[in-house]
């Protein structure tokens, strides 16, 4: 079955207007598990309960409300959020456009794709126009709008044959690396180190190519599901810690036969942005 779009709406940048669909362009494959009684397995539910009435309560009783003591809450409805949160929720304001490779990948939250709107040639056109300028250009534009009750900083790109939407995350929302309490580390590295650090990854150097690349952890955990499913017990090993060498260049001329063999680049081509 063919994706449903989750958001139609509109890119405005100038006086271009390009109608969109928005789709998810990610599938959670984590294995989820639910919460069940021990003792004969049936599903625990969690229902809605009142600390002060001390008693369950209706779902249809409870509404929003935004701490602003330990026990003062600020009741707010849909629509007032919505009316707080300005008139972005059908268009894509984008009000610049940046080199792609400039945008740090911290900054990249979740992906989507954008399909052509349903608004005739004149608009399909306008898609095309937009998908291959950025193409082109190897920009992307940035804008923002507002979607599941908070405004997105947006960055929309040319991703093969549509285009990619990719919510982005605030500066003020990352975490300062310099704020990190870790120990501190050599000013640089011993140049014969760096050399032969080079040397190793050059020898494990190989195009990227994500269908290679799989969830082996899924794949266990999974396996072992089956396994208990089947009435076999689920064998446990601890990890083993990995071997700390006193010498680093030796363990980097070690490590040097490894990877050899391994497949290499034949041409430094960009490969597409994650």
């Amino acid at each position: 079955m063919a994706p449903r779009s989750l958001w139609n709406g509109t890119i405005t940048f100038g006086a271009v207007a390009v109608p969109v669909k928005l789709y998810t362009a990610t599938d959670d494959r984590t294995v989820h598990f639910h919460e069940v009684h021990l003792a004969d397995g049936a599903r625990i539910e969690h229902r809605p309960f009142c600390t002060k009435e001390d008693k369950q309560i209706d779902r249809d009783e409870i509404v929003k409300g935004f701490a602003v003591t330990k026990s003062r809450y600020v009741v707010v409805d849909q629509e007032e959020i919505d009316a707080a949160g300005g008139s972005r929720t059908r268009i894509v304001a984008v009000d610049r456009f940046v080199a792609l490779a400039d945008i740090d990948p911290v900054f990249f939250d979740k992906t989507y794709y954008l399909g052509a709107g349903d608004a005739g040639p004149p608009a399909r056109d306008a898609y095309r126009l937009l998908h291959d300028a950025l193409e082109r250009s190897g920009r992307a534009a940035i804008g923002r709008f507002t979607f599941h009750n908070r405004e997105r900083l947006v960055a929309i790109r040319a991703y093969d044959k549509v285009l990619a939407l990719h919510t982005m995350r605030f500066a003020d929302e990352l975490v300062d690396a310099s704020d990190l309490d870790v120990p501190d580390v050599p000013a640089k590295a011993k140049p014969a180190e760096v050399r032969m650090a080079g040397q190793l990854i050059d020898g494990l150097h190989a195009p990227f190519r994500p269908e290679k690349l799989h969830d082996e952890h899924r794949e266990a955990v999974l396996a072992a599901i089956e396994r208990r499913a089947d009435g076999e017990p689920i064998e446990t090993d601890e990890e083993p810690e990995p071997e700390r060498p006193d010498d680093l260049l030796e363990a980097l001329k070690a490590s040097l036969p490894k990877s050899k063999g391994k497949p290499k680049a034949k041409s430094r081509r960009r490969t597409k942005a994650a």
